[in-house]
């Protein structure tokens, strides 16, 4: 069975929501950079579901959703955070910072350790990346240009 990165993807998330019949979100992107396609997220489903299956990691029955990341993307990986140097982004933390669960800025980038941001209000923060629940960026027309920029030809 080849994993997803064999077949020139890269897992951006992975989410079980719910008790009594679960649902399995996977977000993936491309490994080449281009938009990710229904074709696409059908051939994950299938791989994903299959492994799933054979595996029977999740008893009873469950349901398997696949999608893109999208422009407005969750930050997970340290090369997303590098990636979006620049663009707002909001964040919740599970452990408090400075005092704050919830935080919103500009990006500034990540290393193993922590995430960076310029606050809303002025200054810079550094958030452990253990301890972040959740961070997305927000959806801007600045964000939707370097999107569309971004695309590659073919």
């Amino acid at each position: 069975m080849p994993t997803l990165i064999d077949m020139g993807y890269e897992l951006v998330r992975v989410a079980v929501l719910g008790r009594e019949r679960p649902t399995v979100q996977i977000m993936a992107d491309r490994a080449d950079g281009a938009m990710i396609t229904v074709e696409d997220c059908e051939a994950i489903s299938r791989a994903v579901g299959a492994v799933l299956d054979v595996a029977d990691l999740i008893p009873g029955n469950w349901t398997l959703e696949v999608s893109s990341a999208g422009i407005d993307r969750p930050l997970t990986r340290i090369k997303d955070w590098n990636r979006y140097i620049g663009h707002r982004a909001r964040v919740e933390m599970d452990i408090p910072v400075d005092g704050r669960k919830r935080i919103s800025g500009v990006v500034l980038g990540a290393d193993a350790d922590h995430a960076r941001m310029i606050l809303d209000e002025g200054g810079e923060i550094a958030m452990p990346m253990g301890d972040i629940r959740r961070a997305k960026l927000i959806l801007t027309d600045e964000l939707i240009a370097a999107t569309a920029a971004s695309k590659p030809t073919n």
